[in-house]
């Protein structure tokens, strides 16, 4: 990463006014994706310390691997990224909230589906962000895997009655969840719904990250004839992990709470709201406590609304105006924009275009 993106996430640190509660200590380090803001003349030693919301061990975890950050805070930019183009239109957006330390508000102080999928797409961020440093060499850590060779449990070893050999740079994925387990899970006893919730969640986001291995070949001869190949195993694009993630938001499974007596005192437990359900597997989400509408600006349960958002006059879904809007109905501007068209390659060496006028329509919600 760039010197100044690293500044501009020392400079975060020193600005953080933390906000203690179980709400926001396993959530907090999101901030990290929003450090983009920076003054040059400001530098902090120990970044660890100054991420609010970490427990002990999580902090000796986050001081001995400190060159990690940077790329910590990456998973954590691309988590958001993701979150809002998944949700671009739905009522809620993922909307990022400024001097916010959880970014996305109060809503993340329910155990509900966005709940979930936050949780889901930040540890998938940080296990995919790592994992992928390492297999750049950016650090002395981790490197390639050389443990997921397919069949062949050597390297380069030719695949007999096959014009395939394993060669390249796996991507070694276990590196990268571990470490997203390890700085992300806190030490918390699982005796509250809220915890098992986030650690379930947590975990979904990295088996998703997990089965994304694809087999990736190049292939090797005279004039492309591919008389050789060499494979390797790559994760799949984040884009489509979100969307793998985003499924499962649709699908997640609804809990509900129950509490009970052990030795070490009250303890909550969670499991399926209905028996007509089968049980979650861990590539599930899971969730507990229903969603608001979002239709109307609520800050008490940390929905901003929907008027002013642009919605689709002539889609059926929830982009449409009619669900986006909520039935409030919507309001229209019509707008002109100039742009280049009909370009042309002039030799030597220029591109010439003429100006045409495009008219359109913008649909907002009152």
């Amino acid at each position: 990463m760039e010197l100044k993106a690293w500044l501009s996430i020392c400079l975060i640190f020193g600005s953080f006014t933390v906000r203690i509660g179980h709400v926001y200590a396993s959530g907090i380090w999101w901030t990290l994706g929003t450090a983009y803001t920076f003054s040059e003349d400001q530098i902090f030693d120990y970044p660890c310390r100054r991420i609010p919301g970490f427990q002990n061990r999580q902090l000796r975890f986050c001081e001995q691997n400190e060159e990690f950050v940077p790329t910590v805070a990456e998973g954590a930019k691309q988590g958001i990224d993701e979150c809002q183009f998944q949700f671009r239109g739905r009522r809620w957006n993922c909307t990022t909230i400024r001097g916010d330390n959880s970014v996305f508000g109060k809503i993340l102080q329910f155990g509900s589906r966005e709940k979930a999928f936050v949780n889901a797409i930040f540890s998938a961020g940080v296990a995919h962000s790592v994992s992928r440093a390492c297999s750049r060499g950016d650090y002395l850590q981790c490197s390639c895997d050389t443990r997921h060779q397919g069949p062949a449990d050597n390297p380069h070893q030719i695949i007999p009655n096959s014009t395939w050999r394993w060669s390249g740079c796996s991507e070694d994925v276990d590196f990268g969840l571990e470490f997203s387990r390890k700085f992300i899970s806190s030490k918390e006893l699982r005796t509250r719904a809220r915890v098992i919730m986030d650690r379930h969640n947590d975990e979904a986001g990295r088996k998703a990250v997990a089965d994304s291995l694809e087999l990736k070949c190049k292939c090797h001869g005279i004039s492309g004839s591919c008389e050789l190949k060499s494979c390797w195993w790559q994760m799949m694009p984040f884009r489509s992990l979100g969307a793998k993630l985003k499924d499962k938001y649709d699908s997640a499974a609804e809990m509900r709470v129950v509490r009970q007596s052990e030795a070490r005192g009250k303890v909550e437990v969670l499991e399926p709201k209905s028996l007509l359900y089968k049980p979650p597997t861990k590539a599930d989400l899971i969730y507990y406590e229903p969603s608001p509408d979002y239709c109307r600006y609520d800050p008490e349960l940390g929905s901003l609304g929907t008027v002013g958002r642009s919605c689709n006059r002539t889609s059926d879904a929830i982009d449409g105006c009619q669900l986006m809007c909520c039935g409030r109905g919507y309001n229209t501007i019509r707008k002109q924009v100039v742009e280049r068209c009909d370009c042309k390659f002039v030799w030597c060496c220029k591109v010439i275009c003429d100006e045409c006028v495009r008219n359109y329509e913008l649909h907002t919600c009152k």
